[in-house]
């Protein structure tokens, strides 16, 4: 494990009747893509501006590099900060906007113009030093915010939104640049975002965040798999919610689920719920006739789950379909399905699903 460079104890902000950080703790290990991800109104930029140092909290501290900076200013933090809006210096070119935080720290010419050149490679714009900044596209003044902030070797880099105001294209080309830059220079990066496939693509961990809380922290790959409360579940594109009835509770969980008993993992979890998640890319859809019982994993001794529905709508969305279906008990989920049109609106048909693609959820603290 990494040594942690960021540690939030028990933060609380509170601005009128918004209190968009409670109780919130936080580490980040040295040298993470960390990612903060939720909706608007979370708090995931109020955090992040009390780690910078543009709004100090009502309690709670802040540690950064084994040092106490709760009530430090942000130019004494030695932190690197990008923002939504390029925020580049007009007056100023290319090098000259990259210089501007090595100048602060008194860095000899032939230092700082090492560096720029070392940086805007790096950030893909080599050649650029005498370039205006008004004759740059949208991605590239963002690569010239970034190498910026980067250029005083900061101990974190902090970047709320930052792709956000780009097209699609650009956005898509810049996750992966950020990531190869976060990569080859070894800095700790903290990320804003309500995008969750920004948060997927880039990070090693994201925390999801609501109402000022911290709900879950986790790789992005188990995050996606095994959300653990019904609000981190809504909160990832194509994941289903079903109500259960929980009958027993050891290691694994006897629920009945659509009429049907159903073994599932518990994974450790207080599952008062009721509520079991099935992402749609996990269910197969097959004709009114059913097949085989979907197979549990190794050991478990237990079949899925064969149940009959409707086909309500179909959505098509380009490289997938959205399937809506209505189970016999009055429940709907949506399946996803690549094959184009594998059926039509009001055919019956047969769904298989897998225990272990059915994750047990914790009730929402919130």
């Amino acid at each position: 494990m990494r040594d942690p460079i960021l540690k939030l104890d028990k933060l609380y902000k509170r601005f009128g009747r918004a209190t968009p950080a409670q109780d919130f703790s936080m580490t980040v290990e040295r040298g993470e893509f960390f990612t903060m991800l939720g909706p608007s109104g979370s708090g995931k930029s109020t955090v992040l501006r009390m780690i910078a140092g543009l709004e100090y909290p009502d309690s709670g501290s802040i540690v950064i590099d084994s040092r106490d900076m709760t009530s430090v200013p942000p130019w004494d933090r030695h932190l690197g900060m990008v923002f939504q809006q390029y925020a580049i210096f007009p007056h100023l070119d290319v090098a000259g906007n990259v210089a501007y935080g090595l100048r602060r720290e008194n860095a000899s010419r032939t230092e700082a113009a090492a560096r720029v050149s070392e940086l805007l490679a790096l950030v893909g714009l080599e050649g650029f030093e005498k370039r205006n900044v008004h004759q740059l596209s949208g991605g590239e003044q963002q690569r010239v915010a970034i190498a910026r902030a980067l250029a005083p070797r900061p101990a974190i880099l902090l970047l709320d939104e930052p792709l956000s105001a780009l097209d699609e294209k650009i956005r898509r080309e810049m996750q992966d640049e950020l990531r190869s830059i976060q990569q080859r220079t070894g800095t700790t990066f903290i990320y804003v975002t309500h995008d969750q496939e920004e948060a997927l693509t880039m990070s090693d961990r994201v925390a999801v965040l609501n109402q000022g809380r911290y709900v879950q922290c986790d790789a992005p790959q188990r995050i996606f798999q095994y959300p653990r409360t019904p609000f981190v579940a809504r909160f990832f594109r194509g994941c289903n919610l079903l109500s259960a009835e929980l009958h027993e509770a050891g290691t694994h969980a006897r629920m009945t689920l659509c009429g049907q008993s159903i073994l599932i993992d518990r994974i450790g979890r207080d599952l008062r719920s009721g509520k079991v998640a099935l992402r749609g890319e996990a269910i197969q859809l097959h004709g009114k006739k059913a097949p085989v019982a979907a197979t549990a994993p190794s050991g478990e001794g237990e079949s899925g789950l064969t149940l009959q529905a409707v086909v309500r709508a179909i959505s098509y969305r380009g490289s997938y379909s959205n399937i809506e279906l209505a189970l016999a008990d009055g429940q709907c989920l949506v399946a996803i399905h690549t094959r184009q049109k594998p059926h039509e609106v009001g055919d019956e048909v047969t769904l298989s699903i897998a225990p272990r693609d059915l994750v047990a959820l914790e009730p929402d603290d919130i």
